[in-house]
């Protein structure tokens, strides 16, 4: 925990003599910075970040209850504890102090000791909760790294074997998150490929997003038609879920020698079909129903022929579902419309591209969902000719 000497407090008052008071009963024990105006004080807490300011409210130009409000909306000092030392007595004064975001009220004339009693137990609360916040933020990372090695990085040895193109991305819109995907070499004749969205973000996300990784991997080797292999996912999934989570999942198995794709959708986004030389189309017609909602569902399959050049791109709502800072949707028209500019890519090549356009689409606007993209190309090279 961080030490209470090695704390900076932010002194804004635009009386010197204030000032020179609280400069006195404090300057033993904690780092200090001083301003005589609103506006020098959002300079300083933006350069010099406080751990604590002390804040007068009736100063010339902007007054404390607006550097309040603009502290708030700063992302350094956003949850920077503030504690008013005001003449103001009333209670609509203390109020608005409260209502602005700060944290303490002191009116003046005030006691030394009384202040700084406030500052120590105001600087613990902060060196506490940061602390906290550390240790939980290591935790996460360390999921992350968990998580995100669970799932395929490297398809060199797949890729020579079934004469495909591989390329897989998947960005969590927190430290963890529930999107998943999935390459399986399930014999000579068979891969599997697999990708899914829980419901939800975060922790509870990320750990039935590893049940639901780990189910489907186990049951792709036993099974080789993948709306069976769907329907006994979904069935571990609904027995034990306490929680009511889902999972909207789409399972592929391509067979390299005759080029045979036979797809199976539960709930999830159409994957794009970008057969060589034509325009892109959806690959399956229907969504199916999402897993884990109630044991015994029955699931469809769709049947394609990939040959040398075909692509098949699959991926999360949060690709088709991003917004923009103007709030609109980037959506599955305008997906399908830039997949048609992806021609004559490799496989990686389409992955970051389609990545790409997202990212241009918000234009920086926060990620809202996690964002997941799997692309399959076949390459001709020991698959269908």
């Amino acid at each position: 925990m961080k030490n209470l000497s090695d704390c900076r407090v932010l002194l804004v008052d635009d009386a010197k003599a204030n000032l020179d008071i609280l400069v006195e009963g404090l300057k033993t024990d904690h780092k200090l910075s001083l301003a005589l105006n609103g506006e020098t004080a959002l300079q300083i807490a933006a350069r010099t970040p406080p751990d604590l300011v002390l804040l007068d409210i009736v100063m010339p130009g902007m007054d404390g209850y607006e550097v309040c409000r603009r502290l708030r909306q700063m992302p350094e000092t956003a949850e920077v504890p503030i504690m008013f030392l005001s003449s103001l007595e009333e209670v609509q004064n203390k109020t608005r102090g409260f209502e602005v975001g700060g944290n303490d009220y002191l009116t003046k004339p005030f006691e030394m000791l009384e202040v700084k009693a406030r500052v120590r137990s105001l600087l613990k609360a902060k060196a506490y909760s940061d602390e906290v916040k550390e240790q939980i933020a290591s935790e996460l990372r360390i999921a992350r790294e968990i998580q995100m090695g669970m799932l395929p990085q490297d398809f060199a040895g797949v890729e020579g074997a079934y004469g495909v193109e591989l390329s897989a991305v998947l960005e969590p819109a927190r430290e963890v998150g529930g999107d998943l995907y999935g390459v399986l070499a399930a014999g000579p004749e068979r891969l599997v490929i697999f990708l899914g969205d829980v419901s939800g973000k975060g922790i509870p996300a990320s750990m039935f997003m590893v049940r639901a990784i780990s189910l489907a991997q186990l049951l792709a080797r036993e099974i080789a038609q993948p709306e069976r292999i769907l329907a006994r996912l979904n069935d571990e999934l609904a027995t034990e879920n306490p929680s009511a989570m889902f999972v909207t999942f789409l399972c592929a198995v391509f067979e390299p020698n005759t080029g045979r794709l036979t797809l199976a959708n539960g709930g999830h986004c159409r994957p794009v079909l970008l057969p060589k030389g034509e325009p892109p189309r959806w690959a399956v017609p229907n969504l199916g129903t999402a897993l884990g909602f109630e044991p015994g569902c029955q699931f469809e399959s769709t049947e394609l022929t990939l040959r040398p050049g075909d692509t098949l791109m699959l991926y999360t709502d949060g690709v088709s579902e991003a917004f923009n800072p103007q709030e609109e949707l980037y959506g599955t028209g305008r997906l399908l419309t830039d997949a048609g500019g992806f021609t004559g890519l490799s496989a990686q090549e389409m992955t970051t591209s389609l990545l790409g356009k997202v990212r241009g689409f918000a234009a920086g606007a926060p990620q809202s969902d996690d964002i997941a993209i799997l692309t399959l190309k076949v390459s001709g090279k020991g698959g269908a000719a």
